[in-house]
């Protein structure tokens, strides 16, 4: 066979399986619901968030259950793994640590799955990655709650310390990660003794501020009354947060 004419072959079979898949998709998209895209799936047993006041409460309620009693916070997550397959709506928004020991799902009092659209980085530093995302978590997803939290005890925050104090040279990409995090140390230095923890909180609602600064799609929630944004310190030992709404 010549090549023209395998080439015209080879077309006419693609435009045969172009126009099956075309029938599939449209027979697929027949047979879904007109509410289904829009209607929100929740995990069992919950209600649905809908202000920014409610998520907070919810937050605050949570981690009392977590340190009142931790071993409660253990949820089943089977039943809710297949009802969230479709879709999610999480009514709270956190930007944390990556530390082992900072886990919001548990901080939180157990939130399961579908409830919190978590953001984790060395130090819970507000870079570009960070902001896309909580842009995405306000606006796409309805999120009405922003949280920007730090932990005592922070790796990231002591290094970025010692760099200040003690003039330590940070290799690789530690150095660059904790770049955004030396002016605030600068700023704490005057606070009180503890360095360490006045920066932890200074960078926590540094970075809670700046989302609205740095973010017209954020900031438009939030003067429409939609979002909150606060700043929050876990303390690792007693598992209690601190909240500062006042940013």
């Amino acid at each position: 066979m010549c090549q023209d004419c395998e080439t015209q072959t080879l077309n006419r079979r693609n435009l045969f399986k172009l126009a099956g898949v075309g029938l599939t998709a449209a027979a697929l998209v027949a047979s879904v619901p007109a509410h289904a895209a829009t209607t929100p799936v929740l995990p069992t047993g919950t209600s649905p968030v809908t202000s920014p006041s409610e998520a907070l409460a919810r937050l605050k309620q949570g981690n009392q259950r977590f340190v009142q009693d931790a071993e409660a916070c253990a949820t089943h997550m089977a039943a809710t793994r297949g009802e969230l397959a479709g879709s999610q709506h999480p009514w709270a928004t956190i930007l944390t640590c990556s530390d082992s020991r900072v886990s919001p799902e548990l901080v939180f009092g157990g939130s399961t799955l579908g409830e919190l659209f978590v953001i984790r980085n060395a130090g819970n530093v507000l870079d570009t990655g960070a902001l896309g995302t909580i842009e995405y978590g306000t606006e796409h997803l309805k999120s009405p709650l922003v949280v920007v939290m730090g932990h005592s005890k922070c790796g990231a925050i002591t290094a970025a310390c010692d760099e200040v104090t003690k003039g330590a040279e940070l290799g690789g990409s530690i150095g660059k990660m904790v770049q955004p995090i030396l002016p605030i140390v600068l700023s704490a230095k005057d606070k009180g003794s503890d360095l360490i923890a006045q920066t932890v909180r200074l960078n926590a609602i540094s970075g809670a501020r700046r989302i609205a600064e740095e973010s017209r799609i954020v900031s438009d929630l939030v003067a429409a009354g939609r979002v909150k944004i606060v700043a929050a310190v876990y303390d690792i030992t007693s598992g209690e947060v601190e909240f500062i709404e006042d940013i």
